[in-house]
């Protein structure tokens, strides 16, 4: 679900630009870049030249609850040096050469000529609001009202608004899949625009063996507008773009830090530390990514995702097949999940979890009017846990994640009621299930105004994790709030989570999900 905001960008809210994007706070490190002047003084580049935000995640990518900023600095505020002609012409001849290149290091054939344009600020955001279409203005406000109820943002935050501010900010280059043309912008410096390219043209590789507006489509399914009831495969299947979109942007990363490092004879498989340094950059953003540092943990990590984890995916595959494996081969056998992103090994091995069994939503919602719906994956889990945990305990308890999924309603004939949520989990033992349901509890107090545990049931206890420093929270246990009561229950490796939803509800809810 936390991906979905950001399908808004990739199917929608801004066309295609989000899938195919280059963002400025991607830098190339700047070690990489000391080893591509002593190779080629002529191919030097900038300590700041390119990276992806997003998801900017935040995830990323979805999430401190930093406030929407009313002031920023941008970029635009710093004196800005055009392209000249002259300038332009220099680069749309590289264009060729660098394509040749990355159609090399791929094995991606070059099909066809790419068209190319230099693209001022003003024709960006022009493309950006064409592209902006009504539906998925709605689309983008009700996922924001269940990021809230989440805590992922805090309650005032303008996520349309932030969101238009990052890729203002964030934006270097773009690939267009319905033109065929890579769009250089006018402001970027020279010495930046090369890697741009680098990365830029790997898309357009791409598109011309897959065909990227479709392939991207083929795992576009918007569950919260559906009618019918989504089944476990609808519910499993609900991160493919997401992961898809990782693959097309690893893809793409790899391939600019490649064209950094070959002046100098290596290659990022002989550079760990280079690729550690640049996903250290994605994350932290550049001295002057202001609204990117500013943005919550969840949109800093949403943003980042399908750059950092998709180089390390595109990485672990190189090593493990070569190019083929890591180019062509999973263009044609993509992953479904984050989780397979997020630990490739997962992916390599064919690992298969088993579909995890959904209620019947109309049935058991049948006083409800349904508001979204969507799978919880990996990744959600991931930036949950590190917003109210940090990211050590994350980092180890997310590869524990075996499936999850949510649903928000309002109660019918009540439309100014507080926003009903259901939310499942599944994890690798009842143990890990344990934890969750602690570090979810722990969110309460920063996410209401007013939580309260009532007491506790004769089924439910709280006791301290053998090896760290964390409780296990274990059976049912209720708290109330200014919007209605929360239940967080434990049984075996499953974690319910009721919020604000009638006794009735949740009980017919249990039932189901525990087989009572």
């Amino acid at each position: 679900f936390l991906m979905n905001t950001f399908k808004l960008l990739g199917n929608g809210f801004v066309g295609t630009l989000l899938a195919v994007v280059l963002l400025v706070g991607n830098s190339i490190p700047a070690a990489a870049q000391d080893q591509a002047s002593q190779g080629n003084q002529n191919q030097n580049q900038a300590d700041k030249n390119v990276r992806p935000t997003q998801d900017q995640r935040s995830s990323g990518d979805s999430s401190s609850t930093a406030q929407a900023p009313s002031t920023q600095t941008s970029p635009a505020q710093k004196p800005e040096v055009k392209i000249t002609p002259r300038e332009a012409e220099e680069l749309f001849h590289s264009v060729d050469e660098i394509l040749a290149f990355d159609s090399k290091q791929t094995g991606l054939p070059i099909k066809k000529q790419v068209k190319r344009r230099l693209t001022s600020r003003d024709e960006v955001e022009a493309y950006l609001t064409k592209h902006m279409k009504d539906e998925d203005v709605k689309r983008l406000q009700r996922s924001e009202l269940v990021l809230k109820k989440f805590g992922l943002l805090p309650r005032d935050f303008d996520l349309e608004r932030l969101l238009v501010s990052l890729l203002r900010e964030q934006v270097a280059g773009y690939y267009d899949p319905k033109t065929k043309t890579v769009n250089l912008l006018d402001w970027v410096p020279m010495e930046e625009q090369e890697p741009v390219m680098a990365h830029e043209l790997t898309h357009a590789l791409q598109d011309q063996t897959v065909g990227l507006d479709k392939w991207m489509k083929r795992g576009e399914k918007d569950l919260g507008e559906i009618r019918k009831d989504p089944t476990p495969t609808d519910i499993e299947n609900d991160e493919m773009d997401d992961s898809r979109e990782a693959v097309v942007e690893g893809q793409a990363e790899a391939v600019m830090l490649q064209y950094e490092l070959a002046p100098g004879g290596r290659s990022i498989l002989d550079s760990p530390d280079l690729v550690d340094e640049m996903e250290s950059q994605m994350a932290n953003g550049t001295d002057d990514s202001t609204v990117f540092k500013d943005a919550p943990i969840f949109l800093r990590e949403s943003l980042t995702f399908p750059y950092s984890y998709g180089l390390k995916f595109e990485v672990k595959l190189l090593e493990k097949g070569g190019k083929e494996k890591a180019f062509p081969e999973v263009l044609a056998n993509p992953p479904r999940t984050t989780r397979q992103i997020m630990q490739p090994e997962t992916y390599l091995s064919g690992e298969q979890i088993p579909p995890m069994p959904v209620i019947e939503f109309k049935r058991d919602f049948k006083d409800y009017i349904k508001f979204d719906i969507g799978g919880m994956g990996e990744f959600d889990v991931a930036v949950l846990v590190e917003q109210y945990a940090g990211k050590k305990l994350s980092e180890r308890l997310y590869p524990e994640w075996r499936g999850g999924y949510y649903y928000a309603a309002h109660p019918k004939g009540d439309a100014t009621a507080p926003l009903g949520l259901m939310y499942v989990s599944r994890w690798s033992d009842a143990e890990k299930a344990a934890e969750f349901a602690d570090i979810y509890a722990r969110s309460l107090a920063t996410r209401y105004k007013h939580a309260e545990e009532v007491g506790k049931t004769s089924s439910g206890q709280a006791v301290q994790h053998p090896k760290y420093k964390i409780n296990l929270l274990q059976g049912r246990h209720t708290w109330t709030t200014e919007e209605g009561p929360v239940i967080i229950e434990e049984q075996g490796d499953t974690v319910l989570v009721t919020e604000s939803l009638d006794a009735a509800t949740t009980d017919t809810i249990e039932k189901e999900v525990f087989k009572k």
